[in-house]
């Protein structure tokens, strides 16, 4: 049964449609501050994982939890990291820090015997990169309830856009290593987060001068 010119142009005009955009809601939604620390009958466990593979191994579990229709045994997982945000040549870069390497966070719900249920722990353990759970003898040990409200509070997104994190202080001696005062040393007279800058004292023709430059244009000099 073939479709007239006009259920053909219905047809084009359905899969083109704009869809609703819910982006801004799913920004908004926050698992580490929107859902309660702990759930009815789940705890906080830690996975070891592959180092530099906890996105994917996080991301793998979610979507073969959402496969398998295990919501009501696993729940959150998460990575907690850190944003910093960096500046180069006028050019802003905002780079995320994994604060646990080599582990991700699981809520999830053990048997009675604190053993993990056998469906989950055939789900955790084919996927690859994934360790053994901290625990002994196959029962995971639960994070305490500090541990899990500091895991929780790593995990929030940043309610505002991440300063430049300088590794410099008032007072600190640096060479400076690009530039037109490159070789020069000097002595960190401010630091400007805000502006990716840091003001150093350099002695020009026996005078002081302030220079200001971009952090990466400098470093500690060894004492």
């Amino acid at each position: 049964m073939t479709m007239t010119e006009q259920e053909q142009i219905d047809a084009a005009t359905t899969d083109n449609a704009p869809v609703a955009d819910d982006s801004d809601t799913q920004e908004q939604f926050d698992p580490a501050v929107d859902m309660p620390m702990y759930r009815e009958g789940m705890n906080w466990f830690v996975l070891r994982v592959a180092s530099n593979k906890e996105n994917s191994v996080r991301d793998t579990l979610e979507r073969k939890v959402q496969i398998e229709g295990l919501e009501q045994s696993v729940g959150r997982i998460m990575v907690p990291t850190e944003k910093t945000r960096t500046l180069k040549g006028g050019k802003q870069r905002i780079t995320e820090t994994k604060l646990y390497p080599g582990y991700i966070f699981v809520e999830m719900r053990l048997e009675k015997d604190g053993r993990i249920p056998q469906d989950v722990f055939f789900l955790i353990k084919e996927t690859t990169g994934v360790g053994d759970f901290v625990g002994n003898k196959g029962r995971p040990t639960p994070m305490t309830p500090v541990e899990v409200e500091k895991m929780l509070f790593d995990s929030r997104r940043p309610e505002q856009e991440p300063e430049v994190k300088l590794e410099f202080n008032t007072g600190d001696h640096v060479s400076i290593k690009e530039g037109p005062f490159e070789n020069y040393e000097g002595t960190v007279d401010e630091v400007m987060p805000d502006k990716g800058l840091v003001r150093v004292l350099v002695t020009i023709f026996g005078r002081q001068a302030p220079v200001e430059l971009e952090y990466w244009q400098i470093e500690k000099s060894e004492d």
